[in-house]
């Protein structure tokens, strides 16, 4: 039978099977160790079913991936949504990019969405629009409310972006990416119950990535929240490639190997002063950049 590993933990994965809509509990093989392969929230698999009344079962296989990140640690995923408030917590925009950094380098397709909308003016979301349309995202906005779901909230759009995909959720701790997950898979809760009481975990909290299927070829990767994340396997002559804005301008500098910091006749940084690249865009660019570069003086 095949099935997608949909959650890992203390040496179980728990894989769905889509065709009966089950999930089975299962250990992967002894070979997988010896290989030094290790099953992945998100892999395919083919496992055989050794007690079909307890839903138990044996990974066998796993499947070809399209991609594998490892932070957070999933496979086979065609998007990421990075879910942040756009207040209370005030988003940090260098957490932001330094998600879209990590995916940007995994060719992973990335979607941003600021939840609590209300919390702002029409005026300031535009304005956080524009800095990163600008650079090619997508930028949807929501306000995710258990207790009152009205028609302006923007979660239609937010269903409408995840259809037919395998979407991983990422960000940082209290944006409420939990609410977006129970609005848009109401079992979600109670499956990850019963797999922590099947455990004897106890209470959910994220701290382990797990899938939720929505529908037909749909799933959501929910993640832990970060609250950091390192980007010290890049060099600092990479973080500029990261930057998808500047490439319009990068080959116009006098220098071909323009840093775009204090080197003269830089073209990227007279697109700045002229409002063509996002200020806040820039700014992080900057900061990450000596990050890097202090990074590798040790």
């Amino acid at each position: 039978m095949q099935g997608k590993i949909i959650k890992g933990i203390a040496g179980f994965y728990y894989v769905y099977a889509e065709t009966s809509d089950t999930i089975f509990e299962c250990k992967a093989k002894g070979i997988f160790r010896k290989d030094g392969i290790k099953p992945l929230v998100g892999d395919n698999v083919i496992l055989d079913v050794t007690d079909d009344e307890s839903k138990i079962g044996n990974i066998n296989e796993i499947l070809p991936r399209t991609n594998a990140l490892n932070r957070p640690a999933v496979a086979n995923i065609d998007q990421a949504m990075i879910i942040f408030a756009i207040s209370k917590p005030d988003p940090s925009y260098n957490l932001l990019d330094r998600f879209l950094i990590t995916m940007e380098r995994q060719n992973i397709p990335c979607i941003i969405c600021f939840n609590k909308k209300d919390l702002a003016t029409v005026k300031e979301q535009e304005e956080l629009r524009k800095d990163y349309e600008s650079c090619g995202f997508r930028v949807l906005f929501c306000s995710a409310n258990l207790s009152e779901v009205r028609e302006d909230d923007g979660m239609a759009l937010v269903s409408e972006a995840l259809k037919g995909k395998s979407t991983v959720f990422a960000g940082p701790s209290g944006v409420g990416k939990s609410t977006i997950l129970n609005l848009l898979c109401p079992g979600a809760g109670m499956a990850t119950a019963e797999i922590s009481k099947k455990i004897a975990r106890g209470r959910h909290t994220t701290r382990h990535s797990e899938i939720f299927a929505l529908g037909e070829s749909t799933y959501i990767c929910d993640t832990p929240g970060f609250t950091s994340l390192y980007l010290a396997q890049m060099d600092k002559e990479e973080l500029k490639d990261c930057y998808r804005e500047f490439s319009d301008y990068a080959d116009l500098c006098k220098f071909r190997e323009c840093a775009h910091l204090s080197e003269p006749d830089c073209k990227v940084k007279e697109a700045l002063e002229k409002g063509k690249i996002s200020r806040i865009r820039y700014q992080n660019y900057v900061k990450l950049y000596e990050e890097l570069r202090s990074l590798k003086r040790y």
